[in-house]
């Protein structure tokens, strides 16, 4: 009798199941921890875009407030609200974190029309690594 070849058992595929497991499971939790740290987060990230001057505006507190709610958003929406959020900018950069991709998303869509935004500078990938900085900050605490 000959064996049989069977693909969907072979030690690849585990590793590869492993892998996008993990994966799910970072992407979980990372959005859970948002809603514990919703304010700081805010904060830090609003503070960190008029710092380095890529978001103009005549009132920082109104810039604070649309990221916690952009944060707070997220932190109660289901995978595919995310998913359909952060598609534009999924190619961004190689290995994107879930959150910082759905703020920088949320900055350069939906803040931009803000009426006391001014202007919005920067490259999409300047505005990803300065979100992501205070994102990793305070997630990883």
């Amino acid at each position: 009798m000959s064996k049989r070849f069977r693909p969907e058992n072979s030690g690849e595929s585990r590793l590869i199941s492993r892998i996008e497991t993990s994966k799910e499971y970072e992407r979980r939790r990372a959005i859970h921890a948002v809603g514990e740290v919703v304010g700081a987060l805010a904060n830090a990230i609003s503070a960190k875009l008029l710092e380095n001057r890529l978001v103009e505006t005549n009132n920082a507190h109104a810039v604070r407030e649309q990221l916690e709610y952009c944060l707070e958003r997220l932190s109660r929406a289901d995978d595919f609200d995310i998913d359909f959020q952060i598609a534009p900018m999924r190619n961004l950069v190689a290995n994107p974190h879930v959150v910082t991709l759905y703020v920088t998303a949320f900055v350069i869509e939906q803040l931009i029309k803000h009426p006391d935004i001014i202007d919005i500078y920067g490259s999409d990938e300047e505005i990803y690594a300065c979100i992501h900085r205070p994102v990793i900050r305070h997630l990883m605490t």
